[in-house]
């Protein structure tokens, strides 16, 4: 739990309380230590909030569900959605958006649609993180916040498409819409951008550049499809313009949060028609310089909350994709660590050691 910015999280025992109308209790299995928990529990995230209950990526088994709940039942296997689908509101049903308006607002302050929060210790009031808390061996959860995967896909993997992989993949599939035969470059191998390269492989681009500082993830990215790997650098743009004939990529996609390297997305996509899918996420009154010339010979920006993915609806489907053999899951996994671990999940990812660690709960 985080009890106060900056410090290591407190693990500790809290009350839960039985799921009210529209809220489903799931038994967690496995949850991804994502950058965003850290972000937030560094105290940078200017949204934050404490005292609360981390985590975001994960995935368990429904154990009770609320009043009024029709989509789940005690035994179904998910995986939870900060970006809820409610299948009713403008968002969820318009193709151009899957960033669902239903329960957005109470989300963002760490309460649960009603206002209230379900965690408390004595009689404070503990509040929900993204509206999944799943640095915990139980959460509830909104009905539409989580979404019904086959129960053969392996928790521990399955959790992945909770957040990072997931944003990688619709990058790609949903938000750039990568066509057939198409150069395509990468900016940053980390999770994110590990699904993008596959994301562009499964779309049928006929080149796939990574550029990461890293040889290891480099490496990583040609598993996942990347046919070139370049080192990142201040040089990028140029290796990238050198590589496409001078004319730069048809699909550049940025996975580091780095400003620097947003712009360098830009520049490296190609006159005429390139589109730059900014994915990372930057720190607190950071902002993105371009130059207006590079927009104004073709290329476009588009920015990518969760891929662009209806959490419900295609989560399931990309689980259904990495079981089917389309997705190669297991090298993104690179530690696996106790709840009581959580802080070296941290340590680890300050440290750029592997690519994602996960917790697994007994």
């Amino acid at each position: 739990m985080l009890e106060e910015f900056g410090q290591p999280l407190a693990v500790g025992d809290v009350e839960l309380e039985e799921p009210h109308a529209g809220e489903v209790l799931v038994r967690l299995a496995a949850c991804g230590v994502c950058h965003t928990d850290l972000y937030t529990a560094s105290g940078a995230d200017p949204s934050g909030y404490a005292p609360a209950v981390l985590g975001h990526e994960g995935a368990g088994v429904v154990e009770r569900v609320g009043e009024g709940v029709g989509s789940l039942a005690p035994g179904d296997h998910v995986v939870t959605l900060f970006s809820p689908q409610c299948r009713e509101c403008v968002h969820c049903l318009s193709p151009k958006t899957n960033l669902c308006l239903a329960i957005r607002e109470q989300q963002n302050l760490g309460y649960l649609p009603d206002g209230t929060t379900r965690l408390h210790r004595g009689g404070e009031r503990i509040r929900h993180f993204m509206g999944t808390s799943t640095f915990a061996e139980c959460t509830v959860m909104p009905e539409i916040a989580l979404a019904k995967i086959d129960p053969a896909a392996p928790m521990d993997r399955a959790c992945l498409f909770a957040c990072g992989l997931s944003t990688g993949l619709g990058a790609a599939i949903n938000t750039a819409k990568v066509e057939p035969g198409s150069t395509c470059v990468v900016f940053g191998a980390g999770l994110v951008g590990l699904g993008a390269v596959a994301g562009c492989r499964l779309q049928g681009a006929d080149r796939i550049v990574a550029v990461d500082l890293s040889e290891d993830r480099l490496e990583l990215a040609r598993g996942q499809g990347a046919t070139d790997a370049l080192i990142g650098g201040p040089d990028s743009v140029a290796q990238v313009l050198a590589i496409t004939g001078g004319f730069g990529a048809d699909y550049t996609f940025e996975a580091t949060g780095n400003v620097a390297v947003m712009r360098q997305a830009v520049e490296a996509a190609r006159m005429g028609w390139g589109l730059c899918t900014v994915a990372g996420v930057a720190g607190k009154g950071q902002t993105l310089d371009i130059v207006p010339r590079f927009l104004i010979t073709g290329r476009r920006v588009a920015g990518s909350s969760f891929g662009g993915v209806k959490g419900r609806d295609q989560v399931p489907e990309l689980v259904r994709r990495w079981l089917d053999g389309d997705i190669d899951v297991d090298p993104l996994i690179s530690h696996r660590i106790t709840l009581d671990e959580v802080n070296r999940g941290f340590e680890l990812m300050e440290g750029q050691d592997g690519i994602r660690s996960v917790i697994e709960y007994s």
